[in-house]
């Protein structure tokens, strides 16, 4: 390890041979990294947090910390952050709570830039990028390759669909299906993401499918009941739509529409 000797690590804290912290940061006593990871000057790492191998966790981070809920009365909940993630300035990540599965937990080769905060009990998948001041509330779940602008909101509860896309100062009060472009406040949809479908290596076929699904769904004039009777009639035969069509079936909260 290479600790800086301004940095204060506690003994029961769990740190791979290789990995670095900087000056001035603490390491809590219940916090594990694994290999490869780099720790910033001025970096608080606390709680029951495990963080996996070869993260980057740049200065004034605030990583599990209390949830910021007045319900929480010091249980051992739980953040965990996989690998490959890049942390970038002044980001601040909670533990669970009890109300929930008491377990906050993001993914692997996320793109997480400055000011970013991610409340109790979120789920971030894999391959997300959020922009500088995107916020989650409590209970958010965020799947992989999301992509949310700067000064995105997410209210809690709210579930981002796979490779949607937020743009900039989006404020999302209802569940983004995957694949959907939206924006403003509240969010609008504007088509689907299909630049990002096709760098990733979805067939013109899956894409056309999407489109036209797109369309069932904002603007054929359908209820949202008929629309979801017709998408999932399609996606027994498209299995690129299959994640649309079980998204809208499950929401909770209402879909952007």
């Amino acid at each position: 390890m290479t600790i800086h000797p301004t940095a204060i690590v506690h003994p029961g804290a769990r740190l791979a041979a290789d990995v670095q912290v900087g000056p001035y940061s603490v390491i809590g006593e219940h916090v594990e990294i694994s290999e490869g990871t780099t720790v910033g000057p001025h970096v608080v790492i606390e709680g029951h947090t495990r963080i996996g191998r070869d993260n980057r966790i740049f200065q004034f981070c605030s990583i599990g910390s209390e949830p910021q809920d007045k319900k929480y009365a010091n249980e051992p909940t739980r953040l965990e952050i996989g690998d490959r993630n890049t942390i970038r300035e002044f980001c601040s990540f909670s533990t669970g709570t009890v109300q929930d599965g008491g377990l906050t937990r993001v993914g692997n080769d996320n793109w997480i830039m400055a000011y970013v905060h991610v409340a109790h009990d979120c789920t971030v998948g894999n391959n997300t990028i959020f922009a500088n001041n995107a916020t989650l509330a409590g209970h958010v779940s965020v799947g992989d390759w999301a992509i949310l602008g700067g000064f995105t909101g997410v209210h809690q509860f709210v579930r981002v669909g796979a490779h949607s896309f937020c743009g900039v100062g989006t404020v999302l009060l209802q569940d983004l299906p995957p694949f959907v472009t939206v924006s403003g406040n509240p969010a609008s949809p504007h088509g689907i993401n299909s630049e990002g479908l096709k760098r990733r290596g979805f067939s013109s076929d899956g894409i056309a499918a999407i489109k036209r699904a797109y369309k069932t769904l904002y603007r054929n004039g359908l209820t949202l009941d008929e629309a979801r009777q017709q998408i999932a009639a399609a996606a027994g035969d498209v299995p690129e739509l299959r994640p649309f069509s079980e998204f809208i079936a499950d929401s909770g909260r209402g879909i952007v529409r």
